[in-house]
């Protein structure tokens, strides 16, 4: 362990976090299905409950990156840790009694909020710039790793011990977590990186637009620093990573909280049925998410391209090769196809946040929480539209074509997010830059 870089302990402890956190996500869609449909719910109404999630995660995604600027991310990290654990272990699941269903949904979306602030956070302090689109790209794509192992595990556990038994796995999987993250991570010592300031790291590697000022005694000037929350809000570039933040969980939550039902009522396949093939979309995300984190940093460290133009080409091509995919989606008909599709899809938009969700840290390493928080709430009104709407599309689909089994029904669902990563890229090549605008 000596030997063996602090910062790399980090990266891997954040990764193992946001790959549990997807699972208590993907474990609840799958575990509310089943408990709906036994239930007979209705697609709208299982649409309500499954987006409750995301109105409590939009509330504190801007006072996560508050909060972590201001306590710390390592701090403010564990703590929603514990919470959202504490309140699946509490949770019995009852589909008609809809207030208790709520009100854990948002509590759990409060508490997941503060998140993923935190963890890019503790990325800045902790990561130098050369090693950040791989840091960054590893610890997301730990969501796609722990959706896909839900997607493969979590049905049979369903079949067998009932839907509650999903809650207390997850329970005790953020449990454990926390007592990891409580032992071993601490925040950064200056004597790993003497020369950082409090913008956290290399100042060589990163275009300054602006004049570079002066930061002396390191830390005290990050807590006396005024946060330009109004430079922040109108700033041209920043709205690129909005944009296509919002993009990217649009089609992600859209295809995560409706593919079972696709799979179940659209082709009329049976969860436990489909075996390990289920979990290929997310597996292809997360093989994806570290081949752009990879890729980005080479095309950089090498001097191929520049940072601006490499946020731009590989956001361009994953948002292009995934519309085509959403797009093709409902036509075909077969396991294998709809597998094939959703997962080109899913990969290439995970490909696409070597793009995007990296460049926080390019255009404000010392703001990094607060401008990820900002793009994140944004990405999660993706979620509370998209998964709303999907279900009041399917409802419209069924009075429509009397049943859910037709392609027809299903066009609009996926041809929505495919047109959105068509104009979102276009956004993204007009507005991004790859230099640092804020200090």
């Amino acid at each position: 362990m000596m030997n063996f870089p602090k910062r790399y302990l980090i990266v891997i402890l954040t990764f193992i976090s946001t790959c549990v956190c997807y699972i208590e996500r993907v474990g609840f869609s799958i575990a509310y299905t089943a408990a709906a449909d036994a239930a007979g719910v209705n697609q709208s109404s299982k649409g309500t409950i499954l987006s409750t999630f995301y109105y409590g995660y939009a509330c504190s995604q801007v006072p996560g990156g508050w909060a972590a600027q201001k306590i710390g991310g390592r701090k403010v990290l564990l703590f929603s840790f514990v919470l959202w654990s504490s309140t699946c272990f509490w949770l019995k699941l009852d589909p008609n009694n809809v207030f208790i269903l709520v009100v854990a949904r948002l509590l759990v979306g409060v508490s997941q909020g503060f998140i993923f602030p935190s963890i890019h956070t503790v990325l800045a302090q902790w990561v130098p710039p050369h090693e950040r689109s791989r840091s960054v790209s590893l610890t997301t794509s730990g969501m796609y790793l722990g959706a896909a192992m839900g997607m493969l595990f979590l049905p049979s556990l369903v079949k067998y011990n009932g839907p509650n038994s999903v809650f207390n796995a997850e329970a005790a999987l953020g449990g454990m977590w926390s007592l990891l993250w409580f032992k071993y991570a601490t925040d950064p010592p200056r004597s790993e990186h003497p020369k950082a300031s409090a913008a956290g790291f290399g100042e060589s590697l990163l275009p300054m637009r602006d004049q570079k000022l002066k930061v002396d005694n390191g830390g005290s000037a990050m807590k006396a620093a005024k946060i330009p929350w109004k430079r922040i809000v109108v700033n041209l570039p920043v709205w690129a990573i909005v944009v296509n933040n919002f993009t990217f969980h649009y089609a992600l939550y859209v295809l995560m909280n409706w593919l079972p039902t696709y799979f179940e009522l659209g082709l009329q396949l049976s969860l436990q049925e489909m075996g390990s093939s289920k979990m290929m979309p997310y597996l292809n995300m997360f093989i994806f998410s570290n081949i752009g984190g990879v890729v980005a940093d080479h095309l950089i460290t090498k001097r191929i391209l520049s940072v601006t133009r490499t946020r731009k080409f590989l956001n361009t091509v994953g948002f292009m090769v995934a519309s085509i995919a959403l797009m093709a989606l409902p036509i075909f008909r077969s396991s294998n196809g709809a597998i094939f599709c959703s997962s080109i899809a899913l990969g290439f938009l995970a490909l696409g946040r070597a793009g995007f969700a990296v460049n926080h840290m390019d255009i404000a390493p010392r703001y990094a929480g607060i401008v990820m928080g900002i793009s994140n709430t944004a990405g999660t009104l993706a979620g509370i539209v998209g998964v709303d709407m999907t279900g009041k599309l399917l409802e419209a689909a069924k009075t429509t074509y009397s049943d859910l089994s037709s392609p027809e029904s299903w066009r609009a669902v996926f041809f929505i997010p495919g047109l959105l990563c068509i104009l979102s890229s276009f956004v993204f090549l007009l507005f991004s830059t790859g230099e640092r605008i804020f200090d």
